[in-house]
This record gives structure tokens, C-alpha cells and sequence, in this order.
């Protein structure tokens, strides 16, 4: 695997022109990840961790009770007609929208495998029939670096859902990096459904959590505004989770030049909550970045230093086998030695191994027949048993210590894993360390940097 080529960056001039600062990072960032012979996520696969490449948009998520305004508030960002609106509930189930080449609909599945990331929504039974995804070809504001989620309309009383709503709303929620709640002033806003849910993503991620009261216009006098956002907010703060300082409910509504209204529209600033946490995003993806390449460089040091343990220790295990395998051999060997030597006489034996030989295995076999002829002929065969179980012992222990050993790492697994480590630091931190400064760039005066 060739680690120390680059990766390719953006090559159509055309499609530099077109694409923002931020969304060019955060592409650049995802194929660091996903390049299909250096990308992190191999890299790092192969050394058992797992790593998820970071999104390239943002998720927003909108909910609130049916019409609410949340598919209206979807279109006008798109400026284009992708969802159905209306007074009927007319979203029974998730609709993901997201910009592409080409306008297509998803069904459950492939809606899926365009959002991998999403794929644990499928243990709450149902929902699958109720994913879909909407892809446009509109650059409109912010829009390719976004992915809006738009939620079934919720209502109490005896609506039934085709799915756990309330859960996976909930699960949704923690996944997105935006969690817009539409209150509309037309007697729904109080929805004890959309209340309870808001509530339990509130104890786990309430600095997500931005509402507003839709279609403001339509609330009559400024009077009936007041009115309705003081009953929303009595109902929010009667919930403990719900009562904290600083809440805001900004009011929005879709401009339309043929019906001008008095009532203040902050549907910009919305839109400048999108585009600073795409800001925050990059800076996000450009730091876990860094993280995630000290995690496989750290793991790949770990892994050496381990494997020199492992090495360490293979060789006292290989000695301990080898000791336990050379006495369990050589004892009873010795011991039939001996029986054998001492049949034969001394001259018998100077000639058979010549004078020097003879009298070394004389003096060892000795040893071992005066240790035996001490033994009381009564216990001799006892003696027998009990000195071929303990040569079994070694022979035994001598395979066990074999098996004991640790596996180690090849030359060929240490060379890669220097490779990854150098690719790592010359080529993806640099990498880095450019898009950090280009995207500054963008932001900070020349002086500053």
C-alpha cells in the first residue's frame, strides 16, 4: 500500500468556484477518512479501533406539533417546493433533506445506506416504512452544508402512530446538531406530546434546543402574540426541565411580499444559527481530526510497545519449555542409562568408549545407582511410578509453556504499522494544519494570523 502519496484534492476548477470555504474543509476532511487505500477509517479498522468519518453537513432537526410549519419553514430555506404542507398532518414519518446532484426520493432502505450513521434508528419496530429522504439540487443559503430532518406532526388524544414516536424522535434528537421546536399560535401549541419529548431531550441535550413561535403573522394583533407566547411559556416552565433562565422564542414566519405584516420576522436569525453551527462544525471536524490521529498513533505505539513485552516474554516462556523438555527427557534416560552401564564391567567399557568418555558416564550413572540402591527395595516400584509421572510432568509442562507463547508482530505488520504512522503525521497532520489555516483565513484579518 502506497501511504505516501496525497490525497487528492479538489481537481474541477468549476466545482472549487461553486463550493463554500466550509463545505470544501469538511469534504476534504471526510475523504482523509474515507480514501478507499489511506483512509483513517482502514487505517484504523486494521488496528482493531473503530473510527467514524465525520459528517459533511450538519443535521437539523424540526419538530412541533401538525402544522407547525415545519415542512413550510423547510421549503422557503430550500426555495424549493419539496414537501407537502398543509393543516392535515400531512409528515407521518421521517423525511431527511439534503442537497445532491440530481433530484431523487429514498425509500427506507436507501435512505439508510445514504445515512449510516442513522442505522440503530431500526430497533424501534416500525419506523422503517417511514424513512424517506428528499434529495435537491438547490444551493439556496447554507443549504449544501445541511441535512434538515423533518419529524412526523405530533397531537395527543387518540392518534396512533405507526411507531414508537415518542422514542425515536427522543434518539433522533441526541444525533442532530441543531433541535428546532416550532410552537404555531393557532391552539396546538400547547401539544402535551411535543412537551414531554422536549422535555427528555432537554435532560440530555439542551444546549441543542432552540424554539420559536411559527407563523407569527397569523396570531392577529401584537396583543394575541403576547398572549399566546406567555401561555407557552407559563406550560414550559411548569416543567422542571423546561424552567431555566435566558429562554428565548423568537418569532418567525414565511415572508410574503402580497401579505405584509407588522410582526417582527427573526427568520434571518435562524439562518444565522445554521451557518455559525456549520462554523462550529468544521472547527468540530478539523479538531477530532487531530484527535483521531493521535488515537491510531497512540494505538500503534501501544501495539509496539506491547509486542516488544510479548517478545520479552516468549523467550522466558521458550526457556522454561525448553528446560521442562530437556529434563523430561534426560532423566529417564539417565535412569535406563544407568541400569545399562552398570551391566557392563570397567574394562568393558574403556573399550567401548575409550578411557576419557567411560568414566564420565561412570561417575553420573554412579550417582544414580547409589541413590537407587538406597531406596528400599519395597518402595522401589513405587519409586518407579512416581519418578515417570514426574518426567510426564515436564514433558507436559514443557508443551504447556509452548502454548503459552503470545503471538508477536511480523517485520512485515511493523513496517506498515511505521508507515501509517509516518503518512499520519507528514501527510494528514499537515493536511490539517492548511485547512485550519484556510479556514481562518476566511474568517480573520491577515494581521491576526
Amino acid at each position: 500500500m502506497m501511504l505516501g502519496r496525497k490525497p487528492r484534492s479538489v481537481a474541477n476548477p468549476l466545482e472549487s468556484a461553486i463550493t463554500t470555504p466550509s463545505e470544501r474543509i469538511l469534504k476534504e476532511c471526510h475523504s482523509l477518512y474515507v480514501d478507499s487505500e489511506t483512509g483513517l477509517v482502514k487505517i484504523a479498522s486494521s488496528l482493531g479501533v473503530r473510527l467514524l468519518p465525520p459528517r459533511k453537513k450538519i443535521i437539523v432537526m424540526i419538530m412541533g406539533n401538525h402544522s407547525a410549519g415545519k415542512s413550510s419553514f423547510i421549503n422557503w430555506y430550500v426555495e424549493e417546493h419539496i414537501l407537502k404542507t398543509g393543516v392535515a398532518i400531512e409528515t407521518q414519518g421521517f423525511t431527511f433533506i439534503t442537497s445532491g446532484r440530481k433530484r431523487e426520493s429514498l425509500t427506507g432502505n436507501a435512505t439508510l445506506h445514504l445515512y449510516p450513521h442513522f442505522r440503530p434508528i431500526l430497533e424501534f419496530k416500525g419506523v422503517m416504512d417511514y424513512l424517506t429522504a428528499e434529495i435537491s439540487t438547490s444551493k439556496q443559503k447554507k443549504f449544501s452544508l445541511v441535512t434538515f430532518v423533518d419529524t412526523p406532526g405530533l397531537v395527543d388524544g387518540d392518534m396512533i402512530y405507526p411507531f414508537d414516536v415518542n422514542s425515536a424522535i427522543t434518539w433522533l434528537g441526541e444525533q442532530a446538531d441543531l433541535i428546532f421546536v416550532f410552537f404555531d399560535p393557532m391552539g396546538q401549541a400547547l401539544c402535551k406530546r411535543t412537551l414531554n419529548i422536549v422535555e427528555k431531550l432537554s435532560e440530555k441535550c439542551g444546549d441543542k434546543l432552540l424554539f420559536y413561535l411559527s407563523k407569527a403573522d397569523e396570531a392577529g394583533k401584537e396583543t394575541d402574540r403576547q398572549r399566546v407566547m406567555m401561555q407557552i411559556v407559563q406550560e414550559l416552565c411548569r416543567r422542571p426541565g423546561l424552567n431555566k433562565c435566558g429562554f428565548e422564542m423568537p418569532t418567525i414566519y414565511i415572508p410574503n411580499p402580497q401579505k405584509p405584516s407588522r410582526c417582527v420576522n427573526q427568520i434571518d436569525g435562524v439562518c444565522q444559527t445554521i451557518e455559525k453551527t456549520i462554523n462550529q462544525a468544521v472547527q468540530k471536524t478539523l479538531d477530532q481530526l487531530d484527535k483521531d490521529c493521535d488515537l491510531i498513533c497512540s494505538t500503534i505505539s501501544s501495539k509496539l510497545e506491547q509486542d516488544r513485552a510479548d517478545v520479552a516474554y516468549n523467550k522466558s516462556v521458550r526457556l522454561h519449555s525448553f528446560l521442562c523438555g530437556v529434563l523430561g527427557i534426560f532423566l529417564p534416560f539417565l535412569f535406563i542409562l544407568s541400569f545399562i552401564v552398570n551391566s557392563f564391567s570397567k574394562e568393558q567399557l574403556d573399550e567401548l568408549l575409550g578411557e576419557g568418555p567411560a568414566r564420565t558416564i561412570t561417575v553420573c550413572t554412579g550417582i544414580v545407582m547409589f541413590l537407587w540402591e538406597w531406596i528400599p527395595e519395597d518402595g522401589q516400584v513405587v519409586f518407579v511410578i512416581i519418578f515417570g509421572s514426574f518426567c510426564y510432568l515436564l514433558l507436559f509442562l514443557a508443551k504447556y509453556f509452548t502454548g503459552r507463547r503470545n503471538r508477536t508482530l511480523s517485520k512485515k505488520e511493523k513496517r506498515k504499522m511505521a508507515e501509517y504512522c509516518d503518512y499520519i503525521n507528514d501527510i494528514v497532520r499537515t493536511k490539517k494544519g492548511k485547512l485550519y489555516e484556510w479556514y481562518l483565513q476566511q474568517c480573520a484579518a491577515e494581521y491576526d494570523l
